[in-house]
Formats: structure tokens, sequence, C-alpha cells
């Protein structure tokens, strides 16, 4: 049966009206948003840097060929694997101190929040040259050093100027200066873990020194680690300061080389730059696998490694390539 002219039709019985693309806007492909300032700022770049490298190779005042020289020999090596012992020696003991003195700002007792916030302030307020000084000339004001009742008699007396060699002096006192500045990095990175955690730990009875162990620790060196890695890379380039104590680290055996030949001055320090850049780059990619291997839980993807990013880089221009040629 047929319905009247006037009546309604209901949205279900009504045609879906369609529209159909032009065929010419079909068939067009999508441009990339062109950047012409990126690509401007990135020439300026390219040419300042090709002029660096460019002045670099070829000025006659870096002494390339005594470079060469100078980079791997013996003097030069003994000095840089004495600082590398300094540095991997004051690195440990002033992160255990840091961590030491880190509990003792959080714990409850009054005496230990002030003598570890005191001796915080005060290495952080130092410069670390008059504590390296200061240690050096210690046998002056302590002939020897005892331990015993106290005010009372000594049962050990140790003499101090055959304890204070030039490495221990050295050891000590970048570990005394490290160990404040570990201090708040640790600090932080602990009171960086959520409050539900500490909470979570406590109500199932774990001992503290568990929950520290097993649950803070672990989830405060995802913070810890960049930070300490910064203060491990200034701890590199402040064991220079160690040749004012009359031990030959890499600067100091370059100064003395220096010394000794006024005419290589320049490519001796060259020699050390490059070397110090060595030493902070193979920190900073121990760096990123530790961060990489805390970060395990904390995040869905873990970031991929260089060399997987460069294959992945690599593949992406082979397939971009493919499709351009395509066209």
């Amino acid at each position: 049966m047929s319905e009247p002219p006037g009546a309604a039709v209901s949205l279900a019985e009504a045609p879906i009206p369609t529209e159909t693309p032009p065929k010419e806007l079909s068939a067009q492909r999508v441009q990339p948003l062109r950047r012409p300032g990126r690509w401007i700022v990135t020439a300026v770049v390219l040419v300042l840097v090709a002029q660096i490298l460019h002045g670099l190779v070829t000025n006659p005042f870096y002494q390339w060929d005594r470079f060469r020289y100078w980079f791997l020999r013996p003097t030069v090596l003994d000095g840089l694997l004495v600082t590398l012992e300094v540095t991997a020696l004051s690195a440990l003991l002033g992160l255990l101190g840091g961590i030491l003195l880190a509990l003792g700002r959080l714990s409850g007792s009054p005496v230990l929040r002030a003598v570890s916030w005191t001796y915080t302030w005060l290495f952080r307020s130092v410069p670390l040259i008059v504590v390296l000084i200061f240690l050096y000339n210690f046998s002056a004001l302590y002939k020897t050093l005892s331990l015993g009742v106290p005010f009372g008699p000594a049962f050990v007396t140790f003499d101090e100027s055959k304890l204070a060699t030039d490495m221990a002096i050295a050891v000590i006192g970048l570990s005394l200066n490290e160990a404040a500045y570990a201090a708040e990095v640790v600090r932080g990175g602990i009171l960086s873990v959520d409050q539900g955690q500490h909470e979570a730990a406590a109500a199932l009875g774990l001992p503290k020194g568990y929950q520290f162990r097993r649950i803070v620790l672990p989830q405060a060196f995802r913070s810890i680690t960049p930070n300490y890695v910064n203060q491990l890379i200034g701890l590199i380039k402040s064991t220079s300061l160690v040749f004012y104590v009359s031990l030959l680290d890499l600067f100091g055996s370059v100064q003395s080389m220096g010394s000794t030949y006024p005419g290589d001055i320049v490519p001796l320090l060259v020699v050390a730059t490059v070397w110090y850049l060595i030493l902070t780059s193979a920190v900073s990619v121990v760096q990123f696998y530790v961060e990489r291997y805390f970060a395990r839980g904390a995040t869905r993807t873990l970031p991929p490694t260089p060399l997987r990013r460069a294959l992945t880089g690599l593949a992406d221009l082979r397939a971009r390539l493919r499709r351009e040629a395509a066209v």
C-alpha cells in the first residue's frame, strides 16, 4: 500500500547521501610540510662545523705530528693509569659515603641529621684544591694518629707521615669532597620513590634493611644514575688537581713534559684533552646501559641501543629510497 504524499519517512528508510571525491583530488599525494627555516639553520651549522674542523686539521699551531708522538708515550699512559685508579677508588668511596650521609639526613635521629647536614654543607662550601692542600700538610698539625678511649689512653698509634702517601691523600681528599655531593644525589633519588612503595613494604612487615635494598634503592637508582654520572664525569676532570699534591696523573704528566719540552705544550694539552674526552665518553656509554637496565618495569619498551637505532635508520633510508625510485 503506497504512503500518502505528506507521510514522514523514518531515518532508517531515508537514503544516505554519499559523495565521491573528485578523481584529481584522490589521486594527489600528501606532501610533507616544508620547513625552509630548519634547512637554512642546518646549512649554517654544517658550514660552521666544517670551518672548525678545517681549522683544527690545517692549523700548524696544533702540531699534529707531535700529538701522534706523545699520545701513546709511556709517561702519558702511566699518568692515565693513575687517573683511572684515583677516579675508581674515589668514586666507590664517595658513593658509599654519600649513601651513609643520605641515610643520616633521612634518619629520625636529630644528631645524625645535624652531623650529615654539617658535613655536606662544609665540603660543598670548601674548594677541592683547599681540601687537598690541607690534607697534604696534615702531618704538620698531627704528627700521629691514635685509637683508644676518648680523653684517655691510646691503644694503637699510627705514624701519619708514613700513611699519608700521595695516592692516599688524593683518594681521601677526592672521596671526602665527592661524598658531600653524592649524598644529595642519593637523597634526591630516595625521595623520588613514591611514598606508596614505602607504605606497601611496611604493610607486608618487611624489615627496614630489606625494604631499602630490594624495593627503595632499585627504584631510586633510576634517578640517581644520570645525576651521579654527571658527578663521576666531574670527578674525572677533578683528578687533574692531584698534581698539586705531587701525584703525577694524566694532567700532571702532561704538565711535567710541557715544562721539559716547552715547544710541545700545545700538542701535550691536546693529548690530555683527547684522553679526557675518551674517558668521559666511555662513562657515558656505561651510563646508557645502566639506565636501560634500571628502566625495566618502568617503561613499556626499553630504549633501543645505538647499534639498533643505526640499523633501524639505515633500513628506513633504504625503504624511502625504494619508494622514491618506484614513483
